[in-house]
């Protein structure tokens, strides 16, 4: 049974679409991730994925190989 579960990640050093892109890639070719919803302008990505098969290190590190600085965001 898949369990989804949503997290926030801050990403630091976007500055342009091509950017926003870079991420999303990033996180859409990691199995399990179902959707990653860039905001450039609050500089954060919300990601929907199935905690069973990834987790939040492994999408901060496929932001970081991407060249981008990534940490999880306290949940409200």
């Amino acid at each position: 049974m898949a369990t989804s579960r949503t997290d926030t990640l801050k990403v630091e050093g976007m500055v342009c679409d091509a950017c926003v892109r870079h991420v999303t890639h990033a996180l859409m070719g990691l199995a399990g991730v179902q959707s990653a919803d860039v905001d450039l302008a609050e500089k954060r990505v919300v990601v929907t994925y199935d905690e069973a098969l990834v987790n939040t290190a492994q999408m901060v590190l496929a932001i970081l190989d991407e060249g981008y600085e990534a940490s999880p965001m306290p949940s409200v």
